[in-house]
C-alpha cells in the first residue's frame, strides 16, 4: 500500500505524446455523445481562480460514453478525467489540465417512481447525475406534489457534484445530508466499469463514491428518498448579540428529536454591527417594507450580531391559527433581542429558490462573474466559541462583502461508511464564508481575500481547533493526509480499488497520475 501511495503522489513525468498526437484518437471512440475542443468552459470555474485548459470536452449521451471515454483515458500513461456538471467548485475541482472534461450536463433524465423500499412502498425519484436540482425540485413538486426530503441552499448544481461532497443546509439537523438520502446509484468507476451501487449492492462502490469528491467513480444516475412537498412556508430570522446565547438555542433547536415540535429548517448567519449596506443590518429584514433598528441593538453588544434564521412547513389546509401557536411556542423559548424578529410567509418552491433570486440579481451587477474564493468549514462545537472570538470578531469583523453562515449540525445524521470526514463529538458547525464582491480595482484584489483565508485557517491550526474544510483543497499530501486522519489509509485503497490508474478528479489534487502504467 505504501509503495501504491508512493507511485500515486508522484509528480508527472515529461508528456512524450503530442497534443495534436491525442485529439485525432479521441474520434476514434464510438461515442453516440460529442466532442467539443477549444472550450472555454471547460477551463473554468465558478472560483474564477484558476483557468485550465483541456484536451476536450466531451458531452456524453449516457453512462456508456463516460465508460469508453474512461477507459480509452486508461490508455495512454497521463490522460485524466474530470466530470464537470454546473461548475461550482472553487479551486479548479472539475478541471483537467491537458485531459478530458466530461459535461455531466448532458444526462439529466428525471424519473418519479414508487418502489418497495424496506419493506414499506416509498416514492424515489431516479435523477441523471448531471440533473441540476432546481430540476429536480420543479418537476417533484409541479407533477407529483413530493419532494426530496435535504437540500443545498443554492440548487443550481448537479446532483452528483452535490453527492460527491455532502450536500448540506438546514433539512440536514433532520434528515441529514444529501449523501443521507440517496439509496441508489449508477456509477462508472476509475477501471470504467459501470457498476449499481447500494447499501446492499455492490456496497463498498455505494459508500466510496458519496463525499468521495470524485475519486472512485463518476455518478451517473442517483434514486433519491421523497416525502410530501408541504405547499407553505413561515419564514423567520431572529436576532442575536450574544453568541452562546445564539448557539444554545440553535443546538436546541436541532437537538429535538423527531417526534418533538420542531421547525423543518434551521440555519444562521453572522453580520456586522452597523449600517453596511451588503454585511450588516439591512441584510437581516425578509421584505422591503421591514426596517432594522439598531436602537435595540444592547450598548454592549459586539462588531459582529448573529441572525438564527428558521422555517416551518405546513400546508394550506390548516388554519393560520395553529400555526401561529406552533411558531409562538417554539420561538418562545429563545433568548433573541426582543424586538428584532422578522417574518414572511412563501410558498415551499419559493423558500428553496430563494438565493436564486440572489443569482439573478448578482449576474445583473456582474458580482456572479467575479472570481469566488470562498471558504467552507466545519468546526467542533468544543471550539465554535473560540473561533468566532478569533475569526469573526476580530478578523471578519467588518464582513466579506457576502453570508457568513453558522449553523449547527449533527454528526449522528451523517453515515460514517462514506468518504466524507467531519470534526469529532455530535455537534459540530458549518462556517461558510461566500464572498460577493466586485472585480478588481473595484473590488479588493482576490490575492487579499486568499490571503484571508490562509490566515484563517493558520488560526485554525495554531490554536488546534478540531475543523474540517468542506470542499477541501490541499496542494500538499501532508495537508490531505491531516484532513483525512485515520480514514486517510482507508480513502488510499479506495482509491487503490475503484481507480488504480489515477485517472479521475485530477483537479481535486489528491492523487497524480504518472506516465507509468500500475
Amino acid at each position: 500500500m505504501i509503495a501504491y501511495l508512493e507511485y500515486l503522489l508522484q509528480e508527472n513525468q515529461p508528456e512524450t505524446m503530442a497534443e495534436s498526437d491525442e485529439i485525432p484518437l479521441l474520434s476514434a471512440i464510438d461515442l453516440r455523445g460529442t466532442i467539443e475542443h477549444n472550450s472555454p468552459l471547460a477551463a473554468t470555474d465558478f472560483g474564477g481562480m484558476q483557468n485550465t485548459k483541456p484536451l476536450a470536452f466531451i458531452h456524453p449521451a449516457g453512462s456508456d460514453d463516460i465508460s469508453k471515454i474512461i477507459r480509452h483515458a486508461g490508455r495512454f500513461s497521463s490522460m485524466t478525467v474530470a466530470a464537470r456538471g454546473n461548475g461550482h467548485s472553487i479551486n479548479g475541482q472539475a478541471m483537467s489540465n491537458n485531459g478530458l472534461v466530461v459535461n455531466m450536463k448532458t444526462i439529466k433524465k428525471i424519473c418519479v417512481k414508487r418502489i418497495n423500499f424496506r419493506g414499506n412502498a416509498t416514492y424515489v425519484v431516479d435523477v441523471g447525475g448531471g440533473a441540476l436540482w432546481e430540476e429536480v425540485l420543479k418537476r417533484c413538486v409541479l407533477e407529483h406534489g413530493l419532494a426530496p426530503r435535504s437540500w443545498t441552499d443554492y440548487l443550481g448544481l448537479t446532483v452528483g457534484g452535490t453527492l460527491s461532497n455532502g450536500g448540506v443546509s438546514g433539512q440536514a439537523f433532520r434528515h441529514g445530508p444529501q449523501t443521507s438520502n440517496v439509496i441508489e446509484m449508477e456509477v462508472v468507476t476509475g477501471n470504467g466499469e459501470v457498476v449499481i451501487c447500494s447499501e446492499n449492492q455492490s456496497s463498498d462502490v455505494f459508500y466510496s463514491v458519496l463525499g468521495g469528491l470524485g475519486q472512485f467513480g463518476v455518478i451517473t444516475r442517483a434514486r433519491v428518498l421523497l416525502q410530501p412537498a408541504p405547499e407553505l412556508v413561515r419564514w423567520i430570522r431572529l436576532v442575536y448579540s450574544n453568541f452562546d446565547e445564539y448557539t444554545n438555542d440553535a443546538e436546541f433547536l436541532v437537538s429535538r428529536s423527531e417526534s418533538d415540535e420542531s421547525f423543518d429548517y434551521v440555519e444562521g448567519f453572522v453580520f456586522t454591527n452597523n449600517d453596511d449596506p451588503v454585511n450588516g443590518w439591512q441584510s437581516v429584514p425578509l421584505n422591503s417594507d421591514q426596517i432594522f433598528d439598531p436602537t435595540l441593538v444592547p450598548c454592549y453588544a459586539g462588531p459582529v450580531l448573529y441572525c438564527l434564521e428558521v422555517a416551518l412547513h405546513y400546508s394550506k389546509s390548516d388554519e393560520p391559527s395553529a400555526v401561529d401557536m406552533v411558531v409562538e411556542r417554539l420561538v418562545g423559548r429563545l433568548s433573541f433581542v426582543e424586538g428584532l424578529r422578522y417574518e414572511r410567509e412563501l410558498s415551499y418552491m419559493e423558500f428553496l429558490l430563494r438565493v436564486k433570486r440572489d443569482e439573478q440579481q448578482a449576474r445583473a451587477n456582474g458580482i456572479w462573474d467575479a472570481p469566488h474564493p470562498w471558504l467552507n468549514l466545519f468546526v467542533s462545537k468544543t471550539d465554535i466559541a473560540a473561533f468566532n472570538h478569533l475569526i469573526f470578531n476580530q478578523i471578519l469583523s467588518h464582513g466579506i462583502g457576502g453570508p457568513m453562515l453558522v449553523y449547527p449540525l449533527l454528526r449522528s445524521k451523517w453515515d460514517n461508511r462514506t468518504s466524507a470526514v467531519l470534526p469529532e463529538g455530535e455537534v459540530f458547525y458549518l462556517v461558510a464564508l461566500l464572498r460577493f464582491t466586485l472585480p478588481y480595482p473595484k473590488g479588493p484584489p482576490v490575492e487579499e481575500l486568499i490571503s484571508q483565508n490562509d490566515e484563517i485557517i493558520n488560526r485554525c491550526i495554531r490554536n488546534g481547533f478540531d475543523f474540517k474544510l468542506y470542499f477541501p483543497h490541499y496542494n500538499s499530501e501532508e495537508g490531505w493526509k491531516q484532513h483525512f486522519g485515520n480514514q486517510w489509509s482507508r480513502f488510499v485503497e479506495r482509491k487503490a480499488k475503484y481507480d488504480p490508474k489515477a485517472i479521475l478528479a485530477p483537479g481535486q489534487k489528491i492523487f497524480r497520475r504518472n506516465r507509468r502504467e500500475s
